[in-house]
């Protein structure tokens, strides 16, 4: 009797998990149809389970969301890793690190939006991941500027928000096949330290 009493927490345990990994690979599909602003009840749906059972894994569509970009971390890591591994430029390195973030969060449509705004949101389940962001994005610029290959002004978290600009402008009805290749470009000229002169502050 013992056994059995011991056994069933485990086993509820080990059904939840598979719960909850079920709906983050539907989820995960759904995002990559819909966007991040398609209706949560579709998602239980499509998962075959009720909203209650969705929102006791996931309460909000911030900690969905901050579930699925955990599960890619790794390979966002991964990259930083390289970058760090290859590039004794400072200059290209940051440059990599950016197109990296830049390919993080725009992985499904309309996922700037969410990340813009927990970056002012320290409650949201969101603010860890842009707060790592930021902090990855500082090493690789102060790096950068150490070398004078960017300017002293800029700041790391001015950078993570231009990239997430620079993504949300991209699905705007006024882009079109250029703007992916010329919102990055147009970011960098203000961030770069010119080699022979440099730039004044905008706030000198």
């Amino acid at each position: 009797m013992l056994v059995q009493q011991e056994s069933m927490p485990r086993k509820s345990r080990a059904d939840a998990e598979r719960n909850r990994l079920h709906i983050l690979d539907v989820a995960e599909e759904f995002f990559a149809e819909h966007g991040v602003s398609g209706a949560m009840q579709d998602i239980a749906k499509r998962a075959g389970f009720g909203p209650g059972t969705l929102y006791r894994h996931f309460p909000t569509r911030e900690s969905l969301l901050a579930a699925l970009l955990q599960a890619r971390w790794e390979e966002l890591d991964a990259r930083r890793a390289v970058i760090e591994a290859e590039r004794g430029d400072p200059l290209a390195a940051l440059e990599l690190w950016l197109t990296a973030l830049g390919d993080y969060v725009t992985v499904f449509d309309g996922l700037p939006g969410p990340l813009r705004e927990a970056l002012r949101a320290t409650t949201s389940p969101l603010a860890i991941t842009c707060e790592r962001l930021v902090d990855i994005t500082g090493h690789f610029l102060a790096a950068a500027q150490a070398a004078d290959c960017a300017r002293p002004w800029v700041r790391d978290r001015d950078l993570v928000l231009t990239v997430l600009a620079a993504a949300w402008v991209r699905d705007a009805q006024l882009a079109d096949e250029r703007s992916g290749e010329s919102l990055p470009a147009i970011v960098r000229d203000g961030w770069h330290m010119p080699p022979t002169t440099g730039s004044p502050s905008p706030t000198s």
